[in-house]
């Protein structure tokens, strides 16, 4: 399975490592409860990639929510921009059909449910609990931190907080995930469970 994970990721465009992506889907198979896992920051599906999987195995589905019109250090002019990615029509970007490639070449389409909107404007009408959440969306300060607070009171007791380019240092990263990071432990109730690169994995106590 690992093999054969790797290999669907890869062709995947996206920022998640492969020992990340194995982090996110061994942390989703340890899910025991009936509530979906939750993924905020799409893109392209690397790491949905990794999720659905997980998500076949326990018998669960995936929810992803972005906008699909890339966050801020995407945009043309900015470190991560990516003209392949740009709509030649409006010259927006637009991953949201490169999304539904992979899907479908992962053969994820039937665990997966691609949610295209602002992450808050969902969050703020999802009524349900979540087994694990992801959070990966845009890295400036307000939208981090709106992702935190919209999303993490969902969480059930004994789900998961996971949160990508998580950095100590400064000099290695941005701030504000190591901000929601911090919050989560120190307001929020979580527990650190595991580490792997820029990946952070909370729990949540029953």
């Amino acid at each position: 399975m690992r093999s054969d994970l790797e290999a669907a990721a890869h062709s995947a465009r996206g920022f998640m490592p492969h020992e990340e992506g194995i982090g996110l889907y061994e942390t989703a198979l340890r899910i025991t409860g009936p509530d979906p896992i939750v993924e905020v920051g799409t893109y392209c599906g690397k790491s949905t990639i990794y999720l659905g999987a997980a998500a076949i195995e326990i018998g669960s589905v995936v929810f992803t929510v972005d906008h699909h019109r890339g966050s801020e250090e995407m945009q043309q002019g900015w470190e991560h921009h990516d003209p392949e990615v740009v709509d030649p029509e409006t010259g927006r970007i637009d991953s949201l059909p490169e999304l539904r490639r992979n899907l479908e070449q992962a053969g994820l389409e039937h665990v997966v449910v691609p949610v295209v909107g602002e992450s808050q404007t969902v969050a703020r009408h999802w009524a349900g609990r979540i087994s694990m959440l992801f959070i990966d969306g845009g890295h400036g300060s307000d939208p981090a931190h709106a992702d935190y607070e919209e999303w993490t009171p969902k969480v059930a007791g004994g789900g998961f907080l996971a949160i990508h380019d998580v950095f100590q240092d400064p000099a290695d990263g941005g701030r504000p995930p190591y901000e929601i990071y911090s919050r989560a432990i120190e307001e929020g109730g979580f527990e650190q469970f595991s580490s792997i690169g820029s990946l952070r994995i909370l729990r949540l106590p029953i």
